[in-house]
């Protein structure tokens, strides 16, 4: 789930509007956690498949 469809247990709006101070505290917090979390769980298990592909691809190259 990614932050903006979060409802904030304070004031019962969506976090990503930032109404009240837990909103715009909270909003702070997820926009900081880094470069994947706002990624939708597909994407990130697409992004793990690609690799391990990438991965499987290279160790069959070097044993030939």
């Amino acid at each position: 789930m990614t932050w903006d469809r979060l409802v904030c247990a304070n004031c019962a709006a969506p976090v990503s509007e930032g109404r009240c101070p837990v909103c715009r505290a909270n909003r702070e917090r997820l926009e900081q956690e880094g470069p994947f979390a706002g990624l939708n769980p597909a994407v990130l298990l697409a992004l793990v498949a690609v690799l391990v592909a990438a991965v499987a691809l290279l160790a069959a190259h070097q044993t030939v």
